[in-house]
């Protein structure tokens, strides 16, 4: 029967492989696909957001009628 005593001083090189499958960009993916939803929101909506018109007409009047009452 061999000596116990052998074992314990034999030392061994472990090496651990991790497989992670290669799909991991489905976050990125997923944001990218976001900012390309709201670009297209925006520029669907921007006339009525504001926002790329080509003029903005604000009209103020020439004349104000304030009417005050003292008691």
């Amino acid at each position: 029967m061999a000596d116990d005593s052998d074992r314990d001083e034999v030392e061994r090189e472990h090496t651990t492989v991790v497989e992670t499958g290669g799909g991991g960009g489905g976050g990125v993916l997923a944001v990218v696909l976001l900012i390309i939803i709201v670009l297209v929101l925006l520029y669907i909506f921007r006339a009525d957001l504001g926002l790329g018109s080509h003029g903005t007409n604000i009209s103020v009047p020439n004349k104000i009628d304030v009417n005050v009452n003292h008691s």
